[in-house]
């Protein structure tokens, strides 16, 4: 198959008009007509972009990551940090032409990289966006992890680097705060394709290709956290980086969940990376508990 019949064979599998199947929800939307499951219609809709320096060090480097929020999502966790992009309750539409000039203006910034934030339900437009230009630093995919991994093949050959999350290993957990029980099932298939990405890092310490693993430790999820470490000590570890984050800080809708509404402990920090250290995970980021604070959280400019 040459170049040509791939990027319409692409297009023809993502075409939104023919019913949205970009994420495992495969909601059928006509979003065209109306929006899909994720809270998006046919429109590119982003929050911000700028450099972003609060990544991890191999991700942001010295002037940080050129990152583009986008808004909608297909997982909407009652707890998101990002509730107002998630739930599309605001942002900016652009065209597939002026995300691609955005790309283009981070490169000229001095991006380590172009960091794509909640892209799933613009899998579609992004690739169009890459083809009109592709950067010559590290596509990053930044992902919540619950992804077709048939969709990921189309992307696979545009993204560079893999950023998903492992949030629940537990499908009653996931179903609490996401209202999907099947999270891990396609989450753990996900960041299983996505390991395959060969791993390296530059002498300058950025990577430039490869896959970090993100789960967030929450509230009174030790034991689920542990079932996390548990499969990627088993399938991934010589793949990927894991970290372990520290950063919950209660936000969203949790109303309704009283665990939610605190920070994690230091004892229960503590007991997650001491399992993953037994575990004989060394590739593996940390955060300090300070991490936990809404300053990290940036100001949306639409």
């Amino acid at each position: 198959m040459n170049a040509v019949n791939i990027i319409n064979f692409t297009r023809a599998r993502l075409n939104l008009n023919n019913g949205c199947l970009l994420c495992p929800l495969s909601c059928g939307a006509n979003r065209a007509l109306t929006v899909g499951a994720c809270g998006a219609d046919d429109k590119i809709r982003i929050a911000k972009y700028y450099l972003h320096k609060y990544e991890e060090p191999c991700i942001s480097g010295e002037k940080g990551s050129g990152t583009v929020f986008f808004c909608g999502c297909s997982l909407k966790c009652v707890f998101c940090q990002n509730y107002e992009l998630s739930r599309s309750l605001r942002g900016k539409e652009i065209s597939v032409e002026e995300l691609a000039d955005i790309f283009r203006k981070l490169e000229n910034t001095g991006a380590t990289n172009i960091n794509l934030v909640t892209p799933t339900q613009y899998s579609d437009k992004i690739i169009r966006a890459l083809e009109i230009y592709k950067p010559k630093i590290p596509v990053v995919y930044n992902t919540h992890g619950y992804e077709r991994v048939d969709i990921l093949k189309e992307l696979d050959r545009y993204i560079d680097v893999y950023l998903p999350d492992l949030k629940f290993f537990s499908p009653d957990i996931s179903k609490r705060y996401t209202g999907k029980e099947n999270y891990f099932e396609y989450a753990a298939k996900a960041v299983t394709f996505m390991a395959d990405k060969p791993l390296i890092i530059g002498d300058n310490g950025i990577m430039k290709s490869g896959t970090i693993v993100r789960h967030l430790v929450l509230p009174a999820c030790v034991f689920d956290s542990k079932r996390i470490i548990d499969f990627f000590a088993d399938n991934l570890n010589d793949r990927a980086y894991l970290n372990l984050m520290s950063q919950y800080t209660p936000f969203g809708d949790i109303e309704k969940f009283p665990e939610l509404q605190r920070k994690i402990t230091k004892r229960e920090y503590d007991s997650v990376i001491d399992y993953a250290i037994s575990r004989g995970i060394e590739k593996m980021f940390y955060q300090k508990r300070v991490s936990a604070s809404k300053e990290y959280v940036p100001v949306w400019d639409y």
